[in-house]
């Protein structure tokens, strides 16, 4: 017998739908400003290994002489990006839903077997609730990634008027970098992220469009049925 349950409220879902085109909109700008100074690279020896990004890269995205854009609109929806993340937090805490999501003290052994049963090395994966022990790690990282996207950027953003947070950071370009990095793992999230849903089912993808879920509830006598097959 089949039955329909509310999996997410709807400040969760919303927080999560408008985070996404905002995270894409900071990357993307972020990008027409990066084009501007793309000193990172990675150098064996003197050699250039590998370069962020090579030339071909902004021109087909057309990314070249657009810095005052790309500042323009980094610096706008970077409020709507913080705003979003601090609704998210401030409702978490509020209603108790960090509960859910905080790792506990078994979390990170058990993502290692839920990481084994993703590549299908391991059959069973340990009990879980509405979220498992890899997605409890893996939202409570993103939430601190977060943070130190804001609190790096006003380094890079006004290194003078919050000089002391420049100086947290270990200087401006320690910041830059960071930041730099925190961006790099953005993206590497959003495509396990997505790699995730798409192997956790239609039903699980549709809970967090509507808000609810479709669960199969056995009947005790297929159930106890089942038990000696």
């Amino acid at each position: 017998m089949k039955q329909i349950r509310e999996k997410h409220s709807l400040v969760m879902r919303w927080t999560h739908w408008v985070n996404f085109p905002m995270l894409m909109l900071m990357i993307w700008s972020g990008l027409l400003i990066y084009w501007a100074n793309d000193a990172y690279s990675i150098n064996i020896l003197g050699s250039t290994i590998f370069q962020f990004f090579p030339q071909w890269f902004y021109k087909f995205l057309n990314l070249k002489q657009r810095l005052a854009e790309g500042m323009a609109f980094h610096f706008f929806f970077m409020w709507f990006f913080f705003f979003n993340g601090m609704l998210y937090i401030i409702y978490t805490v509020v209603s108790g839903a960090w509960r859910e999501l905080v790792p506990k003290k078994n979390s990170f052994s058990e993502a290692w077997q839920v990481l084994l049963h993703d590549l299908h090395i391991r059959k069973t994966i340990p009990p879980q609730k509405k979220y498992n022990a890899a997605q409890r790690i893996a939202y409570t990282i993103i939430i601190f990634m977060g943070l130190g996207s804001i609190f790096t950027g006003l380094a890079i953003y006004k290194p003078v008027q919050f000089f002391w947070i420049c100086w947290l950071c270990g200087g401006y370009h320690v910041a830059r970098i960071i930041h730099f990095a925190l961006t790099i793992g953005y993206v590497f999230f959003f495509l396990i992220h997505v790699v995730q849903v798409m192997l956790a089912g239609w039903n699980n993808f549709r809970s967090v469009v509507s808000g609810f879920e479709v669960i199969d509830n056995e009947t005790p006598h297929k159930a106890k049925t089942k038990t000696h097959e």
